[in-house]
């Protein structure tokens, strides 16, 4: 089963396959997805992928929000490491500007930032750099079995 495919498994449990979107141009960047769609930047919900002392986790943040190192080690308890670009694949099992909190590989555990919840919907990314899915933050949780958090800094207004 391909990445895509064990996405699209993962929302059919939870009878959200629906909301899956194949999309006609890249959704690669926070920037190109909210292009593609039609909706602000803030509500692609971008998932990036760090390496910790547990292995690899994904924190789902808004596409504004930056990760705030201090927060970030104030919950992990060491410092915010990035997946290099050829560990992001082989680690998550999505490529870059693909990486969805759907359909990871085992192990890698899923932060969902609170920048996500003043939206009624969000959208991550579901695998491929041309594709979505339209959740709630509260579906986004319970489909991806997400832990919410607080480790990013909010744009200015």
């Amino acid at each position: 089963m391909n990445n895509i495919e064990r996405v699209k498994e993962q929302l059919k449990k939870h009878n959200l396959l629906e909301r899956y979107l194949e999309l006609p141009s890249s959704t690669a960047t926070v920037s190109l997805a909210a292009q593609t769609i039609g909706c602000e930047e803030d509500r692609i919900a971008k998932t990036l992928s760090f390496k910790t002392k547990q292995g690899a986790v994904v924190i789902v943040a808004s596409g504004q929000s930056r990760v705030d190192n201090k927060k970030f080690k104030d919950f992990f308890k060491e410092k915010a490491v990035f997946l290099k670009g050829d560990e992001v694949p082989e680690l998550t099992g999505h490529p870059i500007g693909g990486v969805s909190p759907f359909g990871l590989k085992d192990g890698v555990k899923v932060y969902l930032d609170d920048s996500l919840k003043k939206y009624d919907y969000v959208y991550p990314a579901a695998g491929a750099p041309n594709n979505a899915v339209k959740l709630s933050p509260a579906e986004l949780e319970a489909a991806s079995g997400g832990t919410w958090t607080d480790v990013c800094k909010r744009p200015q207004a």
